[in-house]
């Protein structure tokens, strides 16, 4: 792999006299070996002497345009901007090296902003571990082969022009480092003064869109987010590059995530995002992954994006929904074009096509098929249990004997000669005791049947008291004293 950096070439002073031209252009020639035309011939600046990019893959057209000199950017470049290309700063982040991995599956080309090559090792790796055919690209397109790497410290004016080139969407992704909590300065240099260094030479380079990630918090007091402003106070140089960039008249887009410190690329699986306007939420966590993703999605989508300030948690209870969806219902803090308003209202308008899903059943298997329901098949001799069905008798019954006979007759043996003639005594006892129920059944209940004269006794008739009141007792007759009765 062919390694190459990016270092602005040193400006000599302008000398007093008309001739500091012709001592710059001694000067590169010095320094390239060429010689030196003669004077009053108009001469361009030699390509030997131009910066380079630092590649992850050994091709000619990875450097930088040498036609450019270095600190500037050519108005050709400026003019014909590279939709398909863009910049991250901060990409050796915990953010940004998520970020060209998203914006590689979109199909970006990415030039990958970093302060050491050394530092960069790793996502070169993540890079080259990525499948082909991602996303959007052309068919056969290795990830690797679209990744640029560009040394750039951003706390240097003259560097960053170069590096950004003809980017047409730039994303910031740079924060001062929690580690280096010693450092006073940190969040000054980091947090505004880089960032607005980018932002100036985004502005000079007319790029089309401008991703900031900051912080919630950074406009409006709230706890626990105002905790983070005892370091340094970095909420509040996050709210002075915000500014900036606001006021700069670039297309923009302002990140304000929660949290990312403790979820990890799997807190998706479980928590879906939430985006809300500018000073909604001053608490909530959302992972690296899921910044990284509505990030590159803002890049690919900028129409819908355009001019928002928006706030990204992760919850449990959030529905899953479709991120254009989400950022839709963000307003925008500035009044679009009139050719963004048409085509977002011509998308919004337009049908989505819905896929109709069926669900198909699983094909069975030739056992399953074959196989049949009842659990019997398998044993030849076993039978399910059936319900007995009742034979009629010849001689009536009562349903108990019926039911006697009955299972006496299935539990008996086949009969052979010598039960025949105990089977036929069993009948005739059968048919008596019959006969005797039938008797007793066609036998009259009352016992006064036997005797035609015999009656039963009836009731007594009943007597009207009211017309015997007094009753009259009969005498007895007198009998003389001491006769015996």
């Amino acid at each position: 792999m062919e390694v190459f950096s990016l270092r602005s070439l040193p400006c000599a002073a302008r000398p007093p006299s008309r001739t500091w031209k012709r001592a710059l252009v001694e000067r590169l020639a010095a320094v390239s070996g060429r010689s030196l035309p003669a004077p009053g011939k108009p001469s361009r600046c030699p390509r030997d002497g131009n910066p380079r990019s630092l590649c992850s893959r050994p091709r000619a057209s990875a450097a930088v345009s040498s036609d450019a000199k270095a600190g500037e950017v050519s108005k050709q470049e400026m003019s014909s901007k590279d939709k398909d290309l863009v910049f991250v700063a901060g990409a050796t982040g915990r953010v940004g090296s998520r970020l060209v991995r998203e914006l590689l599956k979109f199909g970006f080309r990415v030039r990958a902003g970093v302060r050491s090559a050394q530092r960069a090792e790793p996502l070169v790796q993540s890079v080259q571990q990525m499948k082909p055919d991602v996303g959007t690209g052309p068919s056969g397109t290795e990830p690797a082969a679209k990744l640029e790497l560009v040394e750039c410290d951003l706390e240097k004016q003259g560097d960053i022009g170069p590096a950004i080139g003809n980017a047409s969407t730039v994303l910031c992704c740079i924060g001062a480092s929690e580690k280096e909590i010693s450092d006073i300065t940190g969040p000054y240099r980091i947090d505004y003064k880089a960032t607005e260094n980018l932002i100036k030479a985004a502005t000079v380079a007319k790029v089309d869109h401008f991703i900031l990630l900051t912080s919630l918090g950074t406009n409006k007091f709230g706890l626990p987010a105002a905790i983070l402003n005892l370091f340094w106070g970095v909420l509040f140089w996050k709210r002075k590059a915000e500014e900036a960039l606001i006021a700069s008249g670039l297309p923009y887009t302002i990140v304000r995530p929660g949290g990312m410190e403790r979820p990890t690329d799997s807190y998706k699986e479980t928590h879906n995002i939430v985006l809300a306007n500018e000073d909604t939420y001053f608490g909530g966590q959302v992972s690296n992954l899921q910044v990284a993703e509505l990030m590159a999605f803002m890049a690919k989508n900028r129409k819908i994006s355009y001019c928002k300030v928006v706030e990204v948690i992760a919850e449990t209870t959030a529905p899953l929904l479709p991120m254009d969806e989400l950022l839709s219902k963000i307003p925008s803090q500035r009044e679009p074009p009139a050719e963004i308003v048409k085509d977002v209202a011509r998308s919004s308008t337009e049908p989505k096509p819905t896929k109709l899903v069926v669900e198909e059943e699983p094909e069975k298997t030739e056992g399953q098929k074959t196989r049949p329901l009842s659990p019997y098949y398998m044993y030849a001799d076993l039978k399910p249990p059936s319900s007995p069905t009742p034979i009629p008798s010849a001689t009536p019954g009562s349903s108990k004997e019926k039911q006697v006979e009955f299972v006496q007759a299935k539990s008996e043996p086949e009969p052979t000669s010598a039960s025949l003639s105990a089977s036929k005594l069993s009948e005739d006892v059968a048919k008596k005791e019959a006969g005797q129920v039938l008797a007793q059944k066609t036998r009259p209940l009352s016992p006064y049947t036997a005797y035609e004269d015999l009656k039963p006794p009836s009731s007594p008739s009943p007597v009207d008291c009211k017309a015997t009141t007094n009753p009259i007792i009969p005498e007895s007759p007198e009998v003389p004293h001491g006769t015996k009765i």
